[in-house]
């Protein structure tokens, strides 16, 4: 009779272990494999960020490939003009 005392309990942790198998949540900012930042993800996901602030103005794609070409080593912050400058086009 003691088997049975424990299956609600075990019927909880498999249940309990099913959802967090098969939980798909993501999180910011992106951590690679070693524990570091993923650093080119943050670029180019900032990157994103800014394109949709300032629309037609920012030139993602440029924005991308310095991620790249940088290693993620200039990470753009929309909100400072100094590292999205040359990034930013008139649109006349």
């Amino acid at each position: 009779m003691a088997p049975m005392k424990f299956a609600p309990i075990a019927i909880f942790l498999a249940a309990f272990v099913v959802i967090l198998a098969f939980n798909t949540s993501e999180a910011n900012p992106q951590i690679d494999l070693l524990g570091g930042y993923d650093l080119i993800g943050v670029c180019i996901t900032n990157c994103a960020q800014c394109k949709k602030m300032f629309g037609e103005f920012f030139e993602g794609h440029l924005c991308a490939e310095a991620c790249i070409q940088f290693k993620g080593k200039m990470v753009p912050d929309c909100e400072d003009i100094n590292s999205i400058a040359p990034f930013l086009n008139k649109l006349n």
